[in-house]
């Protein structure tokens, strides 16, 4: 079996903090995402979460990215966060025809991301995951599901996910679930325990101990896509350079 492809990035790329920490001083906010991209392998784009973007903007992000570099994109809010997700059909189909495939080989997965007050309801969840598009213009779309109540600790969620070869987020965090099940055809962390005492986010143990996680999911042959989000913000590229430094 073929090993996966480990990605390591943060979430977005423009944050005033990273200005002198990360970024050089002076450089201009439209050459952000370059620097970025030219350090990081991925990024997980949060803007997707609160509006659509313009075909061009898509385009754009995928110009400024190196060869090999993944965007994986939060989907829209108005999919996820109605009373019965069975509903969302229209929202789903108007958030994949925005133009993301514009990203081309560039495109990486695909966040739905569950309110922390949604409680795991197997109709409602197998109804949405049938919602979920394979393809998008001929582009093939992967999909990562990220549960914030224990309630989807539950075997028949991780059922379901695995028919739909949807990855289940594995969350490294102080408020929500961690489940651990591979149930895609890749792996999807967020890592949420970065801290500012720590000028790498993580401890040096805790970086090794995520480059073995991450390599332990690829050895399984599924592509890793691991992010430093929320916790320490400002230490999150830090924490990521680290990472990938470690995995060389």
């Amino acid at each position: 079996m073929a090993s996966g492809t480990i990605r390591v990035g943060v979430g977005g790329w423009d944050f005033d903090p990273w200005r002198g920490t990360f970024y050089p001083d002076g450089l201009a906010k439209t050459k952000q995402l370059e620097y970025a991209a030219g350090r990081l392998t991925a990024v997980e784009v949060n803007s997707t979460f609160y509006s659509s973007q313009k075909p061009a903007t898509f385009a754009k992000w995928a110009a400024a990215a190196p060869d090999g570099f993944r965007f994986a994109l939060k989907a829209s809010r108005y999919c996820v966060t109605r009373k019965k997700l069975a509903d969302a059909g229209e929202s789903v189909q108007r958030f994949a025809e925005q133009g993301l495939t514009e990203l081309g080989d560039k495109l990486g997965p695909i966040l739905w991301q569950f309110a922390a007050t949604r409680v795991f309801d197997a109709d409602d969840i197998a109804a949405f995951l049938a919602l979920l598009p394979a393809r998008q213009d001929g582009v093939p779309l992967r999909h990562a599901i990220e549960p914030r109540h224990d309630s989807f600790r539950d075997p028949a969620f991780i059922a379901l996910a695995r028919a739909a070869n949807a990855a289940i987020v594995f969350a490294d965090s102080d408020d929500y679930p961690c489940i651990d099940a591979a149930t895609g055809d890749f792996a999807y962390a967020r890592l949420q325990r970065s801290t500012e005492d720590c000028a790498t986010g993580y401890d040096a143990a805790g970086i090794d101990g995520w480059a073995k996680a991450a390599r332990g999911w690829a050895e399984d042959g599924r592509d890793a896509y691991v992010f430093f989000i929320a916790g320490a913000k400002v230490r999150n590229p830090a924490a990521a350079t680290e990472l990938i430094a470690r995995l060389k």
